[in-house]
């Protein structure tokens, strides 16, 4: 498995002083955490990219303590979405403090911590984000501008056979297919390394799809797609009458400011009305 110590050399000396002495006060101040991200991609695939930022994973429980130990360190924090992200800012240069998901259905609990890997990142021994976790996340990332499958498909290929495919498909619980979308398009992009997937969990899955063909459609209108994706989906659930499965973990706060901030992400242009200015009441 590649260390961090020479990932990305294009990494700016102030940036990595910054990423360095976070980490290392967060150990002093014995905060558990995690490194996800870019940083453990490259770890446990080999795929490296420029990362404009380092993924640390935490208890949500944890997020507060660890803003205050980083506000001594001439940072500026916020907790920028209170249901799942915090973030530390130094100059132009930031730490993601990531304590659930946007969808709110992936929380960092003791699992991560249990199941989480040792290796050296920036020359700092510390532990990674498990390659379960990692795969449950970033399964959920379907927007226009991101869509993590790439990173899905690697993480198989490196680490399939060895992955704890029982906690996976626990991890997705009632979202497996999901789960088995992703299986699928990793068999068509490496053909020659299909059995990465135990047949097993092909099975298991295909098992419970034919299930559902069988037992017809449910009644209840619902589109699940403002769980991949929190623009996409809008008109769904504005104009056509579905409804939000994400009102059943996230409070309407919360995924009104989650949409409001497409907005400012995407800055449009003087005067454009969008989906985005229809909230929840």
């Amino acid at each position: 498995m590649p260390t961090m110590m020479s990932v990305d050399p294009a990494l700016p000396a102030q940036t990595r002083e910054f990423y360095i002495e976070a980490m290392q006060l967060l150990q002093k101040s014995g905060i558990p955490f995690l490194i996800g991200g870019g940083y453990a991609l490259y770890c446990y695939t080999g795929v490296q990219r420029h990362t404009k930022d380092c993924d640390v994973f935490l208890r949500p429980e944890d997020c507060r303590r660890a803003l205050d130990a980083l506000a001594a360190i001439r940072t500026r924090t916020e907790i920028t979405f209170p249901h799942w992200l915090a973030k530390a800012y130094r100059d132009d240069d930031f730490i993601d403090l990531i304590f659930s998901s946007g969808n709110s259905l992936a929380p960092v609990d003791d699992q991560w911590f249990v199941h989480a890997t040792d290796q050296e990142v920036l020359s700092v021994p510390v532990k990674l984000v498990p390659p379960e976790e990692m795969i449950w996340q970033k399964a959920y990332i379907q927007e226009r501008e991101r869509y993590d499958g790439a990173d899905i498909a690697h993480l198989i290929r490196a680490c399939g056979r060895t992955l704890d495919w029982s906690r996976l498909l626990y991890r997705f619980g009632p979202s497996w297919r999901v789960l088995l979308g992703q299986l699928v398009l990793f068999g068509f992009i490496y053909p020659s390394e299909r059995d990465c997937v135990p047949p097993w969990v092909m099975n298991d899955l295909m098992v419970r799809l034919q299930g559902e063909v069988e037992g017809g459609a449910p009644r209840e209108r619902v589109c699940r797609g403002t769980l991949l994706s929190r623009e996409q989906y809008l008109i769904d659930i504005t104009r056509w009458g579905y409804s939000d499965p994400r009102e059943n973990t996230m409070t309407h706060a919360d995924i009104n400011r989650w949409t409001r901030a497409i907005i400012e992400e995407e800055s449009p242009p003087p005067g454009h009305v969008s989906l985005l200015d229809t909230e929840r009441p």
